[in-house]
């Protein structure tokens, strides 16, 4: 069998990479009427059902959407040709964030068949790194994701930070805040800040799906309640997205972007923001680090992500 050939992805390879994240799916399922859930056909399942199955790449037509705003953001996007056929894929983001991160490449997907495929894709990012003079690579995955975790320490990557989900209640608070409305997707402004809220993969990464307004086209992700805020509190200045829960609307999911670590000062101003928003609570995922600032009324959920890096050699 001959090695792959790595290229940058181009949006005519959009309904192949779309049929290599859809692939692991075996069932296809949406709720009835009565809030039950059936089995149907992909075909008989409508764009946003698809979505909630893994996102853009589960439909061509939300994929080409996706595919072609990574491209214009200038993110790395290969994929693996192989008699034809494209067999691999792999998205990264670049990055500029506070230690233990620094200069780096984000490894947010990387699909193939096999690990030859894989160790082919990850070659060709050393490489891209290597000339772009990033100082290291990252990636991330679910604690319990044994697979993953013997795979990338092949090369070397440690374990950095892992992050937790907690739930805390919205309540009023003392102390002063201001709050406007920041529509800005320009992702230099976070350059050089830390994600201290809501990293489960890289801030760029989270930045780059939250922030620009590409899914309001899709009546039921418009639908949901989002705020995207320019916050100062105590001093501390920060980017904060806030989306209703899909399940749960009296809940509010947070992602923060900030130059300081977490302060308790922040945290009282989210939740008394959140309360006048008529939420109920607030679900944050926070580095070990972050959880200092934590109210003791704080829930924590079972949800865990490692971060692992390795610098570039």
């Amino acid at each position: 069998m001959t090695e792959p050939v790595i290229r940058n992805a181009q949006l005519d390879d959009t309904r192949y990479i779309s049929d290599l994240f859809r692939t692991p799916v075996t069932t296809w399922q949406r709720l009835d009427a009565d809030g039950r859930v059936q089995d149907v056909t992909y075909e008989a399942l409508s764009l946003y059902e698809r979505w909630l199955h893994g996102g853009p790449w589960m439909s061509v037509e939300t994929a080409a959407i996706w595919l072609n705003h990574l491209l214009k953001r200038g993110n790395v996007v290969y994929v693996a040709a192989q008699a034809g056929e494209i067999v691999g894929y792999l998205e990264a983001y670049p990055g500029n964030e506070p230690a233990p991160f620094g200069s780096h490449v984000h490894i947010a997907h990387l699909v193939a068949p096999n690990q030859v495929i894989k160790d082919t894709l990850m070659r060709k990012l050393r490489e891209r790194a290597t000339d772009d003079d990033f100082d290291r690579f990252t990636t991330a995955f679910s604690a319990y994701d044994d697979d993953a975790r013997t795979y990338y320490e092949r090369f070397g990557m440690q374990r950095i930070d892992r992050t937790q989900q907690y739930t805390i209640a919205a309540q009023t608070g003392q102390g002063f805040y201001k709050v406007t409305e920041h529509p800005n997707p320009n992702p230099e402004q976070i350059n050089g800040w830390r994600m201290t809220i809501g990293r489960q993969q890289s801030a760029r990464q989270h930045w780059d799906a939250l922030w620009p307004r590409l899914w309001e086209v899709i009546p039921e992700i418009r639908e949901r309640r989002t705020h995207r805020l320019s916050f100062n509190a105590a001093g501390q200045t920060a980017f904060l997205f806030c989306q209703q829960q899909l399940y749960a609307p009296r809940t509010v999911d947070v992602c923060c972007w900030s130059p300081k670590a977490l302060k308790t000062q922040l945290i009282t101003a989210l939740r008394d923001w959140a309360h006048r928003e008529n939420y109920r609570s607030l679900r944050l995922a926070l580095s070990e680090e972050s959880t200092r600032v934590l109210p003791d009324d704080a829930e924590n959920a079972p949800q865990q992500q490692d971060i692992y890096a390795v610098d570039v050699i």
